[in-house]
């Protein structure tokens, strides 16, 4: 696996980027030799945060986590992935979908031992979309109390996303072809 780590406010040291690889190097087993997986660690305030991404055959495995001790971030980090990949491969498996950067022996793997949380869609929303600006969707979200809200773009006429972001700022997620 090749990490690409890197800092915000904040040195990489050797044992920051030595824990990092050792934790996260736990994670060998699953993955070809040419995974990436890139890791950025930042401070704020007193807010120690590490995230780490894995790009894997047309999906992104992420976790962002936060602790007041970077060290307890790494730990929470990876524990939280490794559930994310037994998540991920049950879908492969049951899809009969190509594996990608996953080694073999990691999808043979039976773990029936291990109950896995399925999926379960409990309810279906239907609703009018009439093309709005992403300020005046913004605008409804806030009426709705929501944190996100999908709504078809007046300048564009694709599906488009508005969420409520840290500091009170809002983001926009937009179909890429």
């Amino acid at each position: 696996m090749r990490f690409t780590i890197s800092g915000k406010n904040l040195e990489v040291t050797e044992g920051l980027r030595n824990a990092v690889t050792e934790k996260l190097g736990k994670l060998e087993r699953y993955f070809t030799p040419e995974t990436e997986i890139i890791v950025t660690m930042s401070v704020e305030k007193e807010r120690q945060k590490i995230e780490v991404t894995i790009p894997v055959k047309g999906n992104i495995i992420r976790s962002e986590q936060v602790s007041n001790d970077m060290y307890v971030s790494i730990d929470l980090v990876e524990e939280v992935i490794e559930r994310q990949l037994r998540k991920y491969r049950t879908k492969i498996i049951e899809k009969h979908q190509e594996g990608g950067n996953f080694k073999k022996e990691f999808l043979e793997i039976d773990d029936a031992a291990e109950p896995l949380e399925e999926v379960k869609i409990i309810r279906t929303k239907h609703f009018g979309m009439k093309p709005m600006y992403p300020e005046d969707a913004c605008v409804q979200m806030e009426l709705l109390g929501h944190s996100f809200f999908v709504f078809r773009n007046a300048e564009t006429d694709e599906v488009n996303v508005v969420y409520k972001r840290k500091g009170n700022t809002y983001g926009l997620i937009e179909p890429e072809f």
